[in-house]
């Protein structure tokens, strides 16, 4: 597919059906965020790749939507701010970082059939119960990962004009 077209096509899935993610899918979606461009190349991030199955109780305590259960996989992106780049104002770069990583593995997954949704109203406090996660990481997003049970609704998008401020403000 054109990436023009993948970028217009690419949607929020909110109903997934429960088929299984050929493993080598995955493998390519998982490729994609690490390949992804991040500050310095040091890649301040990791994935963590969950399986719904039997896991839907714990899982919901980290986000309550069902839609969010529904796909057989559920990745998660966390970030680790020691291992990232800062500019020279401190500003750190883990999240911006991470966000790439993790729109390249949104944009794979379209490309490949799958669908997602980019969860950040999760709740942190569950996310790092739940999943175990070490004092160091941060919980940044999560998306389901699945084959699409819904169609896509039209997108609002502001004009270009809105968006684009030549030269200066």
């Amino acid at each position: 597919m054109e990436f023009v077209e993948l970028m217009q096509q690419r949607y929020s899935v909110r109903a997934y059906r429960s088929d299984p993610i050929e493993e080598g899918k995955l493998q390519q979606v998982l490729e994609a965020a690490r390949l992804a461009p991040t500050a310095a190349n040091r890649q301040p991030f990791r994935l963590l790749v969950i399986h719904t199955e039997g896991r839907q109780d714990e899982l919901r305590r980290v986000y309550e939507r069902e839609w969010f259960l529904q796909a057989p996989l559920i990745i998660g992106i966390c970030t680790v701010p020691s291992e990232a780049w800062s500019r020279v104002d401190g500003k750190n770069y883990a999240d911006v970082d991470a966000a790439i990583a993790m729109d390249h593995l949104i944009l794979a997954a379209a490309n490949l059939g799958l669908g997602t949704c980019w969860i950040g109203a999760f709740d942190p406090a569950a996310a790092r119960q739940v999943l175990g996660l070490p004092k160091e990481v941060e919980p940044l997003a999560f998306t389901p990962l699945g084959y699409p049970a819904d169609q896509p609704r039209p997108k609002q998008r502001k004009p270009l004009s809105d968006l684009v401020r030549p030269e200066h403000w």
